[in-house]
């Protein structure tokens, strides 16, 4: 028998557009949270990047897309308006969201131990439940594997 998906606690967050996100209660059939290590990096700028593009895709088939760092909303808002992204960023300074999907890791920067945001993708039905995860991600043909699987859902 297969294993049911794992339900997500409520939580809220501070996002871009002076909004609040809240899990609960968003009328996307699905949500993706991506979380990325910083603003304004090689790696977190092509991934959003990769997002803004396939965004049309992804709201075709109900889906609705958040970029979820450590960063403050003002650097949020502006990584927003330098890549023109059409979706929101949330705000999680004090980690409490990081914490509860568990991607704050020893990451080696340099040569030097320093803990960081694990580069993670989840997506959540509408009725609060973890249908999908990918931790560690490699950019490189992330969001298609994303958008595949979303397809794939009946």
């Amino acid at each position: 028998m297969a294993e049911s998906p794992a339900t997500i606690a409520p939580f809220s967050a501070p996002m871009t557009g002076g909004q609040t996100f809240e899990l609960f209660g968003r009328p996307a059939r699905y949500t993706v949270l991506y979380f990325y290590p910083k603003d304004n990096t090689p790696g977190c700028t092509t991934e959003s990047i990769a997002f803004r593009e396939a965004w049309p895709e992804f709201q075709a088939l109900g889906a609705e897309i958040y970029g979820l760092s450590r960063d403050s909303l003002r650097s949020h808002e502006n990584f927003k308006a330098k890549l023109g992204l059409p979706f929101e960023l949330i705000s999680d300074p004090d980690e409490a969201v990081c914490t509860q999907f568990n991607v704050m890791k020893m990451k080696n920067m340099y040569g030097k131990q320093v803990r960081g945001v694990e580069r993670s993708t989840f997506v959540i039905d509408a009725q609060g439940r973890l249908v999908k995860e990918w931790r560690g991600v490699k950019v490189n043909d992330h969001v298609t594997e994303v958008l595949e699987f979303l397809k794939s859902q009946p």
